[in-house]
């Protein structure tokens, strides 16, 4: 499977790259970064520095530093810290694994070179995605799908995280994710009604310490800084596993359970950044849907295999 991941690292992008690297039915074309967890000169120095200590051939290209609709967001500092991987020394990156140009034109370039090979995971804003739609809409027919990270449909009660109606990647730039479901390609989202049920408790984050070894008392270390964040916010003892569930996708999509229907994205408003689905299966349909193509959303996984198979394969 040919996969280009498009990132924001992030202490849950980092546990996806290190699942990403430990795959060997994946072949990872390239990491592409985009502003959202930290500014786009950290995440994109984060990508670097996390290739290198998980021994990746990967290239790093650098994306959208501003999104497209135009609001500059604060940082997630209380989240994932001031460098964006909760604090953690960070030594000085090689950057000879950077690639020369823009993430959107690299997507571009990679679609056509591999026309319905490429899975394109993302796990931040859909900046990139929608710049690359903007400039060579053709190329939305050319991927084999699109896994994204994101949004909130209201199952078991979860909603927003970034406000009550919105979750973080999708409020981060609403216009560029209302363009990408939109598009002629096949996109499942992962979000936030099933990422909750992926939780790294401490137990689990010592278990991964212990057995994966340097790379697992890394992701421990960045875990202290996020599982303050969760305790205050949700009381749990342990860290929510987000963008790693996308990866999972990719691999087994037999352990979701989906609906299908068009998704809007709301794109201002006291609503801005929430992601609405009309499911296929109802009955009189609304204007502001039609002609959308219908798009997967997951609302159910199962999650101790999820757990399971992380762990197993991050500890080979």
């Amino acid at each position: 499977m040919k996969v280009i991941f498009d990132t924001d690292p992030g202490i849950d992008d980092a546990m996806a790259l290190l699942y990403l690297s430990k795959l060997p039915e994946i072949e990872l074309l390239g990491i592409t970064t985009v502003v959202g967890n930290a500014d786009l000169e950290t995440t994109t120095r984060n990508a670097l520095f996390l290739r290198q200590q998980f021994g990746m051939t990967a290239p790093v290209v650098r994306g959208a530093g501003k999104t497209l609709d135009g609001v500059d967001k604060a940082e997630p500092v209380i989240v994932h810290g001031l460098n964006g991987l909760g604090e953690i020394d960070i030594p000085a990156v090689d950057e000879t694994g950077l690639l020369a140009g823009e993430a959107s034109q690299f997507i571009i370039d990679t679609l056509k070179a591999h026309p319905g090979e490429v899975t394109i995971i993302a796990v931040g804003r859909m900046t990139n995605l929608a710049l690359a739609l903007r400039a060579a809409p053709e190329v939305a027919k050319l991927a084999k799908q699109v896994i994204i990270m994101g949004g909130a449909f209201g199952y078991q009660g979860r909603s927003g995280n970034m406000t009550p109606a919105a979750e973080a990647n999708i409020h981060g730039d609403p216009v560029a994710a209302d363009e990408i479901f939109a598009a002629e390609w096949s996109v499942v989202v992962v979000g936030l009604d099933v990422t909750h049920d992926i939780i790294l408790d401490t137990d689990y984050l010592a278990t991964l310490s212990r057995e994966v070894g340097e790379n697992g008392e890394l992701l421990r270390q960045m875990c202290d800084h996020y599982a303050r964040f969760y305790k205050e916010i949700m009381g749990l003892s342990g860290v929510v596993g987000h963008d790693l569930l996308a990866v999972t996708y990719a691999l087994y999509p037999e352990w979701f359970e989906t609906r299908r229907g068009p998704i809007l994205v709301q794109r201002d408003g006291i609503g801005v950044g929430q992601t609405i689905q009309m499911p296929e299966t109802r009955k009189g349909g609304h204007p502001a849907w039609a002609g959308r193509p219908s798009q997967t959303i997951c609302i159910g996984v199962a999650a101790e295999k999820v757990l399971e198979h992380f762990r197993a394969t991050v500890a080979r």
